[in-house]
């Protein structure tokens, strides 16, 4: 298939990037230049605004020869179902016969909080409660700019199951390297023994889970219901693997 603009497979997209030049007319014919490159023609600029000293912000339409062969995507598939908050609280008792015990946090310099707030606080997100909504679940949230030590040692004295942590923060992927200092600390201290790790941002590829020396990556769109789902499932599996 090819993507839909106008008419159907007409191949038509919307791009937009930021060129370090200023703006004038041959800023946008750089812009065009690269959508050329980029397979995208013809192409022309319906958008162009300096967006400070020697830098453009331009958004362009245009058409891409390019297909799109969706027997070959790949995804990870949810191997968990979802379930209610009740069905939740039920099979924690069921299962651990104690309240599941989940810290959450932003580590590194992250100082955005919205992502890790909308998964644990009671509040939630797209009409779903969260974590602290769950009876059966203990949660704790450290904020944002937490050291990965400070995790470790707050984990470690409050006996968690799980560790969440959200990363926003992306540039020179700043959330890979943090997401790989909080996987060695955990490995380190802790071993075998360690809680479930998982991590969450818009910026994350669900299958680097094993690269990155965690159990679990959820995307943009994340449901605090979904999450916990997932720590009532992976709880079970893990105290069957123990035992």
């Amino acid at each position: 298939m090819r993507p839909y603009g106008d008419t159907t497979g007409d191949g038509m997209v919307q791009l937009s990037f930021t060129l370090p030049i200023p703006h004038d007319a041959r800023a946008e014919g750089a812009a065009l230049q690269l959508a050329a490159k980029m397979g995208m023609e013809p192409a022309m600029v319906v958008h162009a605004r300096a967006m400070s000293d020697g830098f453009t912000f331009f958004v362009l339409y245009g058409s891409v020869t390019h297909l799109v062969d969706v027997s070959k995507v790949e995804v990870i598939e949810r191997e968990y179902p979802l379930l209610s908050a009740k069905d939740v609280n039920a099979a924690i008792k069921k299962t651990l016969r104690r309240k599941l015990v989940v810290l959450g946090a932003c580590i590194g310099t992250d100082a955005h909080t919205v992502g890790i707030d909308a998964i644990l606080n009671v509040k939630g997100f797209a009409g779903e409660k969260g974590l602290e909504y769950y009876r059966e679940m203990r949660v704790l949230n450290l904020g944002a700019q937490v050291s990965v030590p400070e995790l470790v040692h707050r984990a470690r004295a409050e006996r968690c199951d799980a560790v969440l942590v959200s990363q926003v923060v992306t540039q020179r992927d700043a959330h890979l390297r943090n997401t790989r200092e909080l996987s060695a600390a955990f490995r380190e201290a802790m071993g075998t023994r360690r809680p479930l790790l998982v991590v969450g941002g818009p910026r994350f590829d669900p299958s680097m889970t094993e690269e990155l020396g965690v159990d679990r990556i959820f995307g943009r769109g994340t449901t605090p219901g979904e999450v916990a789902s997932y720590l009532t499932f992976a709880a079970a599996q893990h105290r069957e693997g123990a035992a």
